[in-house]
């Protein structure tokens, strides 16, 4: 009978349709995310009330065109009106509950007032120990090989792929990723969960973020461990294809812990044409073997200089890359010539794959991310232990 027949509440159905959108920033259902407030639903016209937990960094007007199409799918619904407004503090804790995957309190639960309080009742978990993302260490035996400079137009390149890209700045006493990429504004903080700033489709976390560029970081071996887990765990990075990592020079603590927090880490080892640079950068593809990374292979940097008469000037010698990729068993990734748009790119924040595309550089790096991505993906080569040749 027709009057026995259900009908559709059409406030639930825009609920339905406007909590699949996902937030922006958080890549995450805004219904999961407990941000639809309210929906009401008069004729043809539905309004919906939406609390947004970070700040309008742009990204605000995308989310209400999303909301306003997906509440136009519901049958009858010709007009939707989003009021879209900032969360206020005491809302942000459920938010941070489901960024950090703990279930909801239950409303059933006895409080015993006299039981101890523990400042952390649940251990924080490091996403990477057993995901699905692929994980790279640029690494090099010495400073000033120009592995920041990799790292960063690396990260952009594999971003350009379609792929999702985090970057973790781990070289804690010269950070500079935040300068050479171009960031605009330090980390959000939603209640104790940090939400990375995204810049030319890779999210960065970095110490820059925490201390002035003209600040020296003085810090021993568990200071720094402590920092970089709270890097991994304390930040809601969501599901990447990639996390890079820029590692500081040398084989010292932070490489170390490193290798603890991320043991399917795959070294990225970045060196100069000079035969003694080789040398010194063939340290890090010992310290990766004594703590079981695999490396993947090496990049040379500064490879030649091109001048105006086209001609190529190997300013720093020849041949240190091929060496090491030889004495270490795995393959030249790529050679970069120096040019001075990467030089400027990094000062400027505007690194050369993005600013000068069509760049001998650029071109370099893409063809590097490419190789990483297909050739050399883990599903596409085996995982030779490494022999340190003679």
């Amino acid at each position: 009978m027709a009057g026995n027949e259900s009908q559709v509440d059409p406030s639930e159905a825009v609920r339905a349709a406007v909590g699949a959108v996902q937030e922006p920033v958080l890549r995450l259902p805004i219904g999961d995310l407990g941000m639809v407030r309210g929906i009401a639903v008069d004729g043809s016209t539905a309004v919906v009330a939406i609390a947004e937990p970070l700040p309008d960094r742009g990204h605000w007007a995308r989310l209400e065109d999303a909301v306003r199409a997906a509440g136009l799918t519901v049958d009858g619904v010709e007009r939707v009106d989003v009021d879209l407004r900032q969360m206020g503090e005491g809302e942000l804790p459920e938010v941070a509950r489901v960024l950090k995957g703990e279930p909801p309190p239950n409303p059933l639960a006895v409080v015993d007032a006299n039981a101890p309080v523990h400042e952390h009742p649940r251990p924080r978990v490091n996403p990477f120990t057993n995901a699905r993302t692929r994980i790279l260490a640029i690494a090099s035996g010495k400073g000033g090989v120009g592995k920041s400079s990799v790292t960063t137009n690396l990260s952009i390149a594999l971003a350009q792929r379609g792929r999702r890209v985090a970057v973790v700045d781990a070289d804690v006493w010269g950070f500079s990723l935040p300068r050479m990429l171009g960031v605009t504004h330090p980390p959000d903080l939603i209640d104790d969960v940090l939400v990375p700033p995204e810049v030319h489709g890779v999210d960065v976390i970095s110490m820059g973020f925490f201390t002035r560029e003209d600040e020296a970081v003085v810090w021993r071996g568990p200071m720094l461990h402590k920092a970089l887990e709270q890097f991994l765990t304390d930040v809601h990075w969501g599901d990447p294809d990639y996390l890079v990592i820029d590692l500081p020079p040398g084989t010292g603590d932070v490489s170390i812990s490193i290798a603890q927090f991320l043991p399917r880490a795959e070294v990225v080892i970045v060196t100069t044409p000079q035969l003694a640079a080789q040398k010194v950068a063939q340290r890090a593809g010992v310290m990766a073997a004594k703590v079981n990374l695999d490396v993947v292979g090496v990049i040379e940097n500064m490879s030649w200089f091109r001048g105006d008469d086209g001609k190529r000037y190997e300013l720093f010698g020849a041949g240190g890359g091929g060496e090491l990729a030889r004495r270490l068993g795995v393959p030249l990734l790529g050679q970069i010539p120096l040019v001075p748009a990467l030089r400027t790119g990094g000062d400027e924040g505007v690194p050369i794959v993005v600013g000068a595309p069509d760049d001998e550089a650029s071109q370099v790096f893409r063809a590097v991310a490419a190789r990483l991505d297909t050739e050399l993906a883990p599903t596409k080569r085996s995982h030779p232990q490494l022999r340190i040749q003679s």
